[in-house]
């Protein structure tokens, strides 16, 4: 089978129901769209398809429509669903991707006027060139779609344990958790083993909980780099404080001098972070590629722990767990993986010091978040790639876009116009992978496609 979409959209994650929606709103009902992804959770993906009520949204509910234009969308369905939330609060995950889908519904129970939509539950094998302005793809259930507009809507994949798979002890494997989100693993730990955790963001935290919600009440170790742990939202959110872009350095350390003596300013040092988030792309594109590296090298822990903090209630919980001991940081890079008499062994270098320490437990736990969105994970980029339809960035954070979130590959032929949304543009924007973010690139991104459609057809 071989049929031709105005717009192919590939993906199957937040990003993907976002270009999609914003697509129905605004596309005309003779256009057609096809929506090309395998993962049942359509639109909801790891983060949004948890059931546990400890796992909270880190925006608070207020800024989380997921269309920009509606901002009060999201606070009306809580309102709507019986909960009783306010815009300052923290909803639950599992919340938001109901609501994720419900308006995903509303929008394609409109019939009048609306474009055709296609869901193609397929993977995306592999594109290539039609000289017909298309690009095409092949799926993985052997049809083939081709498309003038394409747009990537790929995300990340779990990060995988910094040990080669032949350095795990076959003994070990039925004890090491590749993948948290998948939580049936928490019914096969007693309420008394130990834990060690590997990476200590996000993704330890929500695991932390999940753990004790389960009847947990053993000792958890956490091992990362540099053993820092997220900070939390104030209950009572500071005002912003303006930040002129323009006035600040463009090298690493002068911007963290800066933003230091900022904080030294203010009440509450969340008031400067808060301030840099409107410009934080305009401040990432400002930075040369040497700037960029070093950030990367030297400030992204700091960045990371101050930027993407966690709900109150949540941060209050699990810092009753560090204070009494029960939860346990250490520092340092994780060598090796061996069998004990009883229990695993994590052998790590501590940060700062080349000794080797241990951690002795029953369980491991990868917490080391998702994976850059580079090219590596994605079988189709790979392809893609290797054909030279896309390019990537220099710092291996995605791939190659403008500021349009247009794909720049000097190599291609067709005139189809191929774009990319989400975390796949962190090269570009740096802050795109929360919803803030996602739904004004998908929405800025759809309005080029119309503008385009709309000036061929005159």
């Amino acid at each position: 089978m071989h049929l031709t979409y105005d717009v192919i959209v590939v993906g199957s994650g937040f990003s993907a129901i976002a270009v999609t929606c914003n697509l129905i709103e605004q596309l005309p009902a003779s256009a057609k769209v096809a929506v090309v992804g395998d993962d049942p959770g359509f639109g909801r993906g790891t983060a949004y398809r948890t059931e546990l009520y400890l796992h909270r949204l880190n925006v608070p509910a207020g800024r989380m429509s997921l269309l920009p234009h509606q901002p009060d969308d999201f606070v009306d369905w809580l309102k709507n669903h019986g909960r009783q939330l306010q815009a300052g609060d923290f909803a639950s995950r599992s919340d938001y991707g109901l609501y994720v889908r419900d308006t995903l519904a509303r929008l394609l129970r409109k019939r009048d006027g609306r474009c055709r939509v296609d869901f193609i539950k397929a993977k995306a094998a592999g594109c290539v060139e039609r000289y017909s302005s298309t690009l095409a793809f092949h799926l993985g259930n052997g049809d083939e779609i081709a498309g003038k507009n394409v747009v990537l809507c790929l995300g990340v994949g779990n990060a995988t344990l910094p040990v080669a798979p032949d350095g795990v002890p076959p003994s070990l494997r039925s004890r090491i958790i590749e993948n948290p989100w998948r939580l049936s693993w928490l019914r096969r730990v007693a309420p008394f083993d130990a834990v060690c955790i590997l990476g200590s963001g996000l993704t330890m935290i929500d695991q932390v909980l999940a753990l004790r919600a389960h009847g947990h009440r053993g000792r958890i170790d956490v091992l990362s780099r540099r053993g820092l742990a997220p900070l939390g939202h104030a209950r009572t959110p500071p005002a912003p404080l303006p930040i002129d872009v323009a006035r600040l350095p463009d090298t690493i350390s002068g911007l963290l001098k800066t933003l230091r003596e900022k904080s030294r300013e203010v009440a509450d040092w969340r008031s400067v972070m808060d301030g840099l988030r409107p410009v934080t792309q305009i401040l990432w594109q400002r930075l040369s590629s040497e700037e960029r590296a070093r950030f990367l090298r030297h400030a992204l822990a700091w960045w990371n722990i101050h930027r993407h903090r966690v709900a109150p209630d949540v941060f209050s919980a699990f810092e009753k767990l560090v204070s009494d001991g029960t939860v346990r940081f250490h520092a340092g890079f994780l060598k090796s993986l061996e069998a004990g008499e009883d229990r695993l062994i994590a052998c790590y270098r501590v940060r700062a010091k080349g000794e080797i320490a241990e951690i002795r437990a029953d369980w491991l736990v990868n917490c080391t978040g998702m994976e850059r969105a580079g090219i590596s994970h994605s079988p189709l980029l790979k392809e893609m790639s290797r054909f030279q339809l896309i390019v990537p960035d220099p710092l291996g954070l995605g791939i190659q876009v403008n500021a349009a979130s247009e794909v720049t590959a000097p190599c291609r032929i067709s005139p189809a116009r191929l774009f990319a949304v989400g975390a796949l543009t962190a090269g570009q924007f740096w802050e795109i992978t929360a919803v803030p973010d996602i739904r004004v690139q998908a929405k800025t991104v759809v309005e080029e496609i119309v503008r385009a459609r709309s000036n061929s057809d005159e």
